[in-house]
């Protein structure tokens, strides 16, 4: 349906950037009902909530006019969580309010204050902040709400979740009481209806939520891989789905490190995001992103907060999410305003269980499948160079005049070569995985392993004898779907060993005993010891079927002649009386 009438300036600014009908939130509060009144909005994710509010208090700015008169103190007060978010904001409103002559000022942490108390000074009609910082400049008298017709409090859920309330309640105090407040929030949890009853008056609640369904415009997949393969499957979902944004998560700053230096020597224009790093460095690395400079971003969960980046199609949990709610939240930077996005959780053979719980928690279907494989992804490659516009756009009398000097020495054949090499010299090499999930043993197969386990030790296939290898062991047994698949390449990578060092593998419930070659074992043991923290923990252990695997042995026992003797206990006993009656027995206490 067209958009709902509304001022004459938007109408035209909305039309620009190709708006054609209305988002359901947008529509809602453009209803007549709405008009002039506080609203409670709940609505997911990327719904278009900034055009919305935008839109919804346009009357009550404008009064009707086209553009603003003169700025002075402002007439709007936006509130957003985070730097990012804010910043997103300021560059909605400004494309959107652009022939209305509005001034519309950004106030933010990690911005140069005094530059911002400047710009306040010389007047505006709309400011857009974070909490502590309007805060700060109201405090210090630098910001003059006096005149404020519109409060705006953008993701309130997500400022209370950040410990705002008591700035949010300063601002909220010191603003005229005649004014509008609208509170946009992805759920109406207690706090924020309690928030609405203190600061609303006879507030229009609006839901554009669709409950007990999935977002429909997110496709979700989990990716079983091997817990080394982790990062592999990364590079192979990033080299198959070739987006033009992609997002991956990680659980630590230390890991975004980790994982943006591998991908940046693998070749691919990635940059990171976490929260040690300085607003500068945040910026710049999200204007990469938007102009096309940077394809992949991994970031933390704190980092990404409000993170809206345009073009996103991929999101990759390279961590799985600790609940339902981060998960919702990191799948949510993509799907947005009707586009199609793809949320892939990496699920190691040991953490499926919790994939599954998680995954039914949060009321999403996944697919389950493998890791993209290295044929798979260079199919796709071919697929695409036989689709990119190099081939289709039209040529400039400069191309085929350089096209017909390089057939003048080389055959068509040479050329086309050239151009493949060309295109794959600037693609990141997949990587070769560990594609077959380990499947549980049958209840026979356990015995059957239990069996050998007991049988006595025999020449090994290579010839070195049994007693020439050292047990090792890992805490994963089948219980962890541990599997040989998965397990050796983990062996070589953490010992520094290759598989011919590798013997026997024994898989139990809990746990899981190899062999390592004598000749080699000191030198595993010290690598595995200093594994980076979170990586599974190997130990040395007993040959399968020692008691006393980890026990220090007993001390040689004394010869015969040196050993105390042994004296038995004194013990009485009482013949059965006559007449029958029960035989007490009497046992003195030792020592």
């Amino acid at each position: 349906m067209p958009f709902p009438e509304t001022n004459p300036a938007l109408a035209r600014a909305l039309a620009a950037r190709g708006y054609s009908e209305p988002t359901p939130v947008q529509a809602a509060v453009l209803q007549d009902d709405a008009a002039g009144r506080d609203l409670l909005v709940s609505a997911q994710t990327g719904s278009g909530k900034t055009v919305a509010f935008g839109l919804a208090f346009a009357e009550t700015l404008l009064e009707g006019a086209e553009r603003f008169s003169q700025a002075a103190e402002p007439r709007a007060l936006i509130v957003a969580p985070t730097r990012e978010l804010a910043m997103q904001v300021h560059g909605e409103l400004s494309w959107l309010y652009a022939e209305t002559g509005a001034r519309i000022l950004s106030c933010v942490g990690g911005m140069d204050a005094r530059r911002e108390a400047r710009m306040l000074a010389d007047g505006c009609h709309i400011v857009v902040g974070t909490p502590g910082r309007l805060r700060d400049h109201l405090e210090r008298g630098q910001l003059d709400i006096s005149g404020l017709r519109v409060v705006v409090l953008d993701e309130a859920d997500e400022m209370l979740d950040l410990g705002f309330r008591e700035d949010l309640e300063f601002i909220l105090d010191a603003t005229p009481a005649e004014r509008r407040t609208l509170l946009f929030s992805a759920t109406i949890a207690r706090d924020i209806a309690n928030l609405a009853r203190r600061y609303q008056r006879d507030a229009l609640r609006i839901d554009t939520l669709v409950r007990n369904e999935p977002h429909g415009d997110i496709e979700y997949r989990a990716v079983r891989v091997a817990p080394n393969d982790v990062e592999h499957a990364v590079v192979n979902l990033l080299r198959y789905f070739e987006v033009r944004a992609a997002l991956v998560f990680c659980a630590t700053r230390e890991a975004v490190r980790h994982l943006h230096a591998n991908l940046m020597e693998r070749g691919f224009a990635a940059v990171a995001l976490s929260g040690e790093m300085s607003q500068n460095e945040r910026t710049h690395a999200l204007q990469a992103l938007r102009d096309g400079r940077a394809r992949v971003c991994i970031a933390t969960d704190v980092a990404a907060r409000g993170l809206d980046l345009p073009d996103l199609a991929l999101v990759i949990h390279a961590d799985l999410p600790n609940n339902r709610a981060t998960l919702l939240h990191r799948s949510g930077r993509t799907g947005r305003a009707g586009r199609k996005g793809i949320s892939a959780l990496i699920v190691p053979y040991t953490r499926r269980r919790k994939a599954e719980q998680l995954i039914a928690t949060a009321g999403v279907e996944a697919r389950w499948d493998r890791p993209p494989t290295a044929d798979e992804i260079r199919t796709r490659d071919q697929e695409r160079l036989l689709e990119d516009p190099l081939l289709t756009e039209a040529a400039t009398a400069e191309d085929l005049a350089l096209g017909r000097a390089l057939l003048g020495g080389r055959s068509a054949e040479e050329i086309a070569a050239a151009l493949i090499r060309l295109h794959r010299a600037r693609l990141p090499a997949p990587e070769d995985l560990i594609d077959e999930a380990p499947q549980r043993p049958s209840f026979r197969e356990r015995e059957r392993e239990r069996e050998r386990d007991q049988r006595p030790p025999r020449e090994r296939y290579d010839g070195r004898p049994a007693g020439e290898m050292s047990w090792f062991r890992m805490p994963v047994g089948r219980q962890a779907n541990a599997d040989p698949k998965w397990l050796i390449p983990l062996i070589c990578r953490l010992g520094h060993v290759t598989k011919k060092e590798i013997g026997a593998i024994r898989v139990f419930d809990r746990e899981t005993k190899f062999e390592i070659a004598r000749d080699v074992a000191d030198r595993f043991a010290d690598a595995v010891r200093q594994a980076p923290a979170g990586e599974i923990r190997i130990d040395a252990a007993g040959a399968p079927g020692e008691r006393r695997e980890f026990r220090e042995p007993r001390p040689a026992s004394a010869p015969a002649g040196d050993r105390p003797a042994f004296k038995k206990p004194f013990r009485k006993e009482f013949r059965k009386p006559e007449g029958g009656g029960k035989v007490f027995r009497k046992k003195p206490a030792r020592g």
